[in-house]
């Protein structure tokens, strides 16, 4: 049975005076799905996932969410919806445990804040003042802040920008423990590697326009599905053995070694098979895949701008 669609937006356009920031944005996101909005620092990630809260009215399209319409149907979207902001900042001397209770305050049903902050790693930290917090604990916090009346559809933007790699991975842990807690979650980020590792679903955006959108793997075999194998070989080796490997596209060797690069999913075994059929000796044996950022690179013709 299909997934119900919890977001569904059709032709969004959102413009500032002559500058189109989000042009004809289509896209839908699934129950129980990580859904993610990729692309470079101003390609219209923020304004696009603010025009779906309904933080922001739109300029052309529908969006719907929830069944609702985000503009019209403010108020009753909002206890159904958990949203952490890519700019947010609280008091400097609030407390943990005090801006919980004060987001709690606001909502008729809530879930356990102690129980909250302890399943965040926080309860350490609940008497502390936010200004003391490590940055990986203030995105901590806003979650906790986003979840704290247990909504069916949760807002993350750019949550790990500018946080350590331990921080960045805790935290790559929490969204999935979201996921898993029968929620759904969309997400905007500039990494490819966040978004790979989280997302069930990705759309590319680039200047307001969305240029792809399905899972990151099926992404990447559509538009990078060349891989290599790369390797040292001992002794003297006839590279006419690799160019009949199935799917084989290059064979480029030199003093480094060799690099093979072809297509398929057999590919690195065919070459391992090939190896071993004409007893060839080798060392450094790696492979290189292509990524999400691959990806990018290829349908954008640049690399992530930070």
């Amino acid at each position: 049975m299909a997934a119900t669609n919890v977001i569904e937006v059709t032709g969004l356009r959102k413009t500032y005076g002559k500058l189109v920031a989000v042009d004809d944005v289509s896209f839908e996101v699934r129950e129980g799905e990580i859904f993610g909005l990729i692309g470079p620092n101003g390609a219209g990630k923020t304004t696009s996932m603010e025009c779906v809260e309904g933080i922001r009215k739109i300029d052309g399209g529908a969006v719907s969410v929830l069944a609702l319409d985000p503009w019209k149907d403010s108020q009753e979207l909002q206890d159904r919806i958990g949203v952490q902001l890519q700019q947010a900042q609280l008091q400097k001397r609030i407390k943990v445990w005090e801006a919980v209770d004060l987001w709690a305050s606001l909502y008729p049903s809530t879930v356990d804040g102690d129980r909250l902050l302890e399943q965040l790693g926080l309860d350490d930290k609940r008497d502390a003042w936010f200004m003391t917090l490590s940055g990986g604990q203030k995105q901590r916090l806003f979650i906790a802040l986003a979840l704290i009346h247990d909504p069916d559809l949760v807002f993350l933007d750019e949550l790990t920008t500018g946080l350590d790699p331990q921080a960045r991975h805790a935290i790559w842990d929490l969204v999935r423990d979201i996921k898993t807690r029968g929620k759904t979650v969309f997400l905007t980020t500039h990494l490819m590697e966040e978004a790979e590792r989280l997302c069930d679903r990705v759309a590319v955006i680039e200047h307001g326009r969305i240029i792809a959108m399905d899972t990151p793997a099926a992404l990447v075999r559509e538009h990078c599905p060349e891989r290599a194998a790369i390797f040292q070989a001992d002794g003297e080796v006839d590279a006419a053995v690799f160019e009949r490997i199935p799917g084989i596209a290059s064979v480029d060797s030199g003093d480094s070694g060799f690099t093979l690069k072809g297509r398929g999913d057999d590919f690195v075994s065919e070459v391992i098979h090939a190896i071993s059929e004409s007893s060839i000796r080798v060392r450094d044996f790696r492979t290189e895949t292509p990524s999400l950022e691959d990806v990018f690179l290829k349908l954008t013709g640049h690399s992530i701008r930070d």
